[in-house]
């Protein structure tokens, strides 16, 4: 079984008296451990998607099921739930808060948790090591570099191991050596730690890095 499954969906928006239809009858399976990018022009519905998968938004028509949950018929706090335990989704502007340590920024998801102290001490710092700043941990978002936040960001993603991760330009505004760095770290997310990823870019390093590459235009599916 595939880890996502999304059958028949369809997605439409309301602006003033125009319907916009972004998908009609979207089918589409991404598998455990896979590493895929998600490619196409702007407005082609690659951020819909992901906000569908994540469940972040909800189709106006068909099913999403992820590790067998079907997240499209959720009630928004069975969803909330849920998302926090199965999904790190990682923004092209960081999200990061200014008055928050990157350890306090990382260590936010796992507030809503009923972990202890210790143990989420424990995880914060496993989910900065993996990304390289353990010495950085005190740092707050305006001392860091453009590369450190966003290694940030993806710290924060994992901290609580999440069923899959989605990420929405992770390199769009990084210069090229910090986006090599992010795009290895993903890599070893998925090589080492069998994460499931699954990344919409315009970048076409970005897109080497993965194992499949998916194109969408005007919310059509291709290859």
């Amino acid at each position: 079984m595939p880890l996502v499954e999304v059958r028949d969906v369809h997605k439409r928006f309301q602006r003033d008296s125009q319907v916009i239809e972004v998908f009609e009858g979207l089918n589409l399976d991404f598998e455990e451990r896979s590493f895929t990018a998600l490619m196409g022009p702007s407005g082609s519905g690659k951020s819909t998607l992901l906000n569908l998968v994540a469940g972040l938004d909800k189709p106006s028509q068909g099913q999403i099921r992820v590790a067998g949950a079907e997240i499209s018929s959720m009630s928004p706090g069975k969803l909330a739930s849920w998302r926090a335990r199965n999904v790190g989704f990682v923004f092209q502007s960081y999200n990061l808060l200014p008055v928050l340590t990157a350890y306090q920024n990382v260590e936010l998801p796992l507030l809503l948790t009923s972990l202890s102290r210790k143990e989420r001490q424990e995880r914060v710092r496993i989910a900065l090591g993996v990304v390289g700043l353990e010495d950085r941990m005190d740092h707050y978002p305006r001392q860091l570099s453009g590369g450190q936040e966003q290694r940030t960001s993806i710290a924060r993603a994992i901290v609580s191991d999440p069923t899959l991760i989605l990420l929405d330009e992770p390199t769009g505004q990084l210069d090229a050596r910090s986006a090599a760095e992010v795009l290895a770290l993903l890599q070893r997310l998925n090589d080492e730690f069998h994460k499931t990823i699954i990344v919409v870019t315009h970048d076409a390093h970005a897109a080497d890095k993965a194992k499949a590459v998916l194109h969408l235009e005007k919310g059509v599916l291709s290859t």
